[in-house]
């Protein structure tokens, strides 16, 4: 194994603070931040399973931080989560027919588009007032899919929640225990495939204690914020995902 260089120390401690700072505030955004940093200086094989467990920390970090307010909203998370757990293999299976690059150019236009209809979202607050859960399950199924055929699996849930009328507390009951238990799950597959090298278990436990100091600031941040300050940031962040995707596909 080789040893990890100076550079590759600073990168490494750069995405985490920065992935885990975005994860403690929004409840997402590891890998949306992590990734452009670490992809500079480590393979996509060990980027990837590091960005999967530094989001599973933050997540259960800022969860514990967040407990109190969070139980307002956690009845609706398993409407999410469990048609999410369907679609995750059914998005596997589809891997094999469809063209992973061209779904995710398809999935940040559509994020672009979203924006717009973000900023409309006042005129058509009447229709976002109930509670839908049949499109809860639409929204987390997708997700699941989206997560198996692409790594995308917060995307969909992310946009609908930020459009209903729910506080943030609401809001991260439902993004942040789902975020958690799928990117979990996708851990363990990268384990179990063997995609986790001695190499990834050393950095992971370098990023560890970066990750868990920046998430606590984020949470920090969290509270602050306005709940429309807070819809505001994902949406943002949507924003910012989208352009991502759109450079790492095109450059």
């Amino acid at each position: 194994m080789e040893i990890i260089s100076l550079e590759l120390l600073l990168y490494l401690c750069a995405g985490a603070a920065l992935g885990g700072f975005i994860n403690g505030m929004a409840g997402f955004g590891t890998g949306l931040m992590s990734l452009g940093i670490w992809l500079q200086v480590m393979s996509v094989e060990q980027a990837v399973p590091v960005v999967a467990a530094m989001s599973v920390v933050s997540g259960v970090q800022s969860l514990w931080m967040t407990r109190k307010g969070v139980k307002t909203g956690l009845h609706r998370m398993p409407r999410f989560l469990v048609p999410a757990l369907i679609g995750l293999p059914v998005g596997a299976w589809l891997l094999n027919w469809i063209d992973a690059s061209q779904l995710k150019l398809a999935v940040a236009f559509f994020m672009l588009f979203y924006t717009a209809f973000f900023l409309l979202r006042s005129r058509l607050s009447a229709a976002f007032q109930k509670e839908r859960p049949f499109c809860d399950a639409l929204a987390g199924f997708t997700g699941g899919v989206m997560g198996g055929a692409a790594s995308l699996s917060g995307v969909v849930p992310t946009m609908w929640c930020a459009l209903q009328p729910w506080d943030k507390f609401q809001t991260s009951a439902v993004l942040r225990p789902f975020n958690v238990i799928i990117l979990t799950l996708a851990f363990l597959w990268y384990l179990a495939s063997g995609h986790v090298t001695l190499a990834t278990w050393l950095m992971t436990a370098i990023a560890f204690p970066v990750t868990l100091l920046f998430s606590a600031l984020g949470v920090a941040v969290f509270r602050r914020l306005s709940d429309n300050m807070f819809r505001n940031v994902l949406v943002g962040l949507m924003v910012v995902s989208a352009l991502s995707i759109l450079a790492r596909e095109f450059l």
